[in-house]
């Protein structure tokens, strides 16, 4: 029979793991964590610990505990458990064999009082000013487009969508507080638009279809040369992603002022802000009602679709890799989740530029 594992077994396996590519290693290498101490610290407002009790984990240690949920897609108690279970999440985490792990009960507390203190978008802009100083700064103009995530659907008759609409509770909710927890009066329905494709016999379908989908949407903008998201919005799935334009989502400190974008941002409102603001309009022109393309505009089109597909990278990450799906209720835990899968997103493209970089020098 074995002996219990020694130390230098245990050293042989992370070298092990070391050399197959642990990504949360690489992750480590990138970034010094403790750049977001300041920010976590300010939201969570630990006691100084004279009162007694036992003393909270390391906010920072925590942090990295919510970027391995969004990387891997884990709920709290998959996430307790593979912590005591994988060697690179306790070496990522920086936790021995004998030390403490977070239950999955802190893990929610610990991403609830981010979520009231709003803190994840200070978190993501301290993080964006670390790319900035590493030499990753806005340059070459920028992309924006949105994403719906999806979240659980709502079972509501019509009179209790209609009581939520108009911002008020369903009165039978009220009486029944277990029943209320689990409604998310935020999340809205949309219809998602889908381009009919070929039948097998060759012929084309009369109409696109029309896919109904309920949750929340992701509003993105990226720096066309590097592809990290500058800025970001969440809002219900209803809201149109045309006029977030407008609400911030341009990021002022690009070096360059062109903005691509699909037609959804197309409207004389948003070329007016652009060109009062000093940008350049290159979103996708609209086809004229009842009239044909111009040979004009579907080329220009076209040579700005092959610059605006490169925001379609950052949402196939997100959901084909990081299967981002909302399981909260409402949108201030949405926006943390939405939030977070943004700033991850941000921290593997950097990992790949900085394998780039390394590359490109030997």
């Amino acid at each position: 029979m074995a002996g219990a594992p020694g130390f230098f077994d245990v050293d042989e396996r992370l070298k092990r793991l070391s050399d197959l590519g642990d990504q949360l290693e690489a992750f480590t290498a990138a970034v010094d964590f403790e750049v977001f101490r300041p920010e976590l610290e300010t939201a969570l407002a630990y006691s100084d610990g004279a009162k007694g009790g036992r003393p909270p984990f390391d906010p920072v240690m925590m942090f990295k505990v919510l970027v391995i949920q969004t990387v891997n897609t884990l709920s709290d108690e998959r996430t307790e458990y593979l912590i005591n279970d994988r060697l690179s999440f306790m070496r990522f985490l920086g936790l021995g064999l004998s030390d403490r792990v977070p239950d999955s009960r802190t893990i929610w507390l610990f991403r609830e009082r981010l979520t009231r203190a709003e803190a994840i978008g200070p978190l993501f802009d301290r993080f964006d000013a670390t790319l900035r100083a590493a030499g990753y700064i806005a340059m070459s103009g920028q992309i924006v487009d949105a994403t719906l995530v999806q979240a659980p659907r709502q079972r509501n008759t019509q009179a209790e969508k209609e009581e939520i609409k108009a911002g008020r509770v369903p009165e039978t909710w009220t009486r029944k507080p277990a029943k209320l927890r689990q409604k998310d009066r935020d999340g809205r329905w949309t219809v998602k638009f889908t381009k009919a494709k070929l039948r097998q016999d060759g012929t084309m379908p009369a109409v696109d279809l029309a896919i109904p989908a309920f949750g929340y949407r992701n509003h993105i903008a990226i720096d066309r040369h590097f592809g990290l998201i500058r800025t970001w919005l969440a809002t219900d799935a209803a809201a149109h992603e045309g006029s977030r334009l407008r609400e911030g989502l341009l990021d002022k400190t690009n070096t360059a002022a062109p903005i691509w974008g699909d037609t959804a941002y197309r409207s004389a409102a948003n070329e007016a802000f652009m060109a009062e603001h000093g940008f350049v309009s290159r979103i996708h022109r609209k086809k004229p009602v009842s009239r044909p393309m111009s040979r004009v505009v579907r080329r220009g089109n076209n040579a700005k679709a092959a610059i605006r597909a490169h925001v379609e990278h950052v949402f196939a990450e997100q959901k084909a890799r990081m299967n981002l799906f909302i399981r909260t209720i409402g949108l201030p835990r949405a926006t943390t989740k939405i939030g977070l899968a943004n700033l991850v997103y941000n921290l593997k493209r950097l990992v790949f530029l900085e394998r780039q970089a390394a590359a490109a020098e030997t």
